[in-house]
C-alpha cells in the first residue's frame, strides 16, 4: 500500500459506495487478530495493526482498497480482521462469506448506541435479522480529525 504524498496515513473516505448497501461475499480473506480493550476503548491497536500491516506487506497481500473490520465481542478486546489479497504465512486466517447491509455514521464515537439502535431499524425495515455485527473504522483519528469527518460503518451480516 502506497502512502498519499501528504501528512495523511489514511485515504479520504467516501461514504456513497458502503451507505445503505448490500454486498455479497464469497470467502473474503481477512487476516485474523485480536486487540484488548477496556470498556471496548483500544489499548494495544496500533501494534496490532503494526504487527499485522508489516507481514501482511511482506507477504504481498496488501489489497487494493484497506478494510478493517472490528468485531467488538466484549468489554475488553475485539477481533480484527484486516481484508488481504491472498493468505499470509504465519498469521492467522479467517473468510467471511455471505450477505451483509450496510449503513455510514459520522460524528464522535460517543453516538456509536445510539448509530446501533438506528442500524437496527434499517436492517429491521429490510425485513431481515442481524445475525452478525462489524464495524469498519475507514479513517485513523488523526486523519478523520485532520478530514473533519469521523466515519463508522456498520455491516450486518443478514
Amino acid at each position: 500500500m502506497s502512502q498519499p504524498a501528504t501528512d495523511e496515513c489514511c485515504q479520504r473516505f467516501d461514504p456513497a459506495p458502503w451507505d445503505e448497501q448490500q454486498i455479497e461475499w464469497q470467502d473474503k480473506r481477512f487476516v485474523k487478530d485480536r486487540v484488548r480493550a477496556c470498556l471496548h476503548i483500544p489499548l494495544n491497536f496500533g501494534a496490532v495493526m503494526t504487527r499485522n500491516l508489516t507481514a501482511i506487506a511482506a507477504a504481498n497481500a496488501l489489497p487494493e482498497t484497506m478494510l478493517i473490520l472490528s468485531d467488538e465481542i466484549s468489554l475488553w478486546g475485539a477481533d480484527v480482521y484486516i481484508a488481504v489479497a491472498h493468505d499470509v504465512p504465519g498469521a492467522t486466517m479467517a473468510s467471511l462469506s455471505g450477505t451483509f447491509l450496510t449503513k455510514v455514521f459520522e460524528g464522535p464515537y460517543r453516538n456509536m448506541r445510539a448509530w446501533i439502535a438506528e442500524f437496527q431499524r434499517f436492517v429491521a425495515g429490510r425485513g431481515q435479522t442481524i445475525r452478525h455485527l462489524y464495524c469498519y473504522y475507514p479513517t485513523c483519528p488523526k486523519c478523520a480529525a485532520k478530514y473533519g469527518q469521523n466515519y463508522v460503518v456498520l455491516l450486518a451480516q443478514v
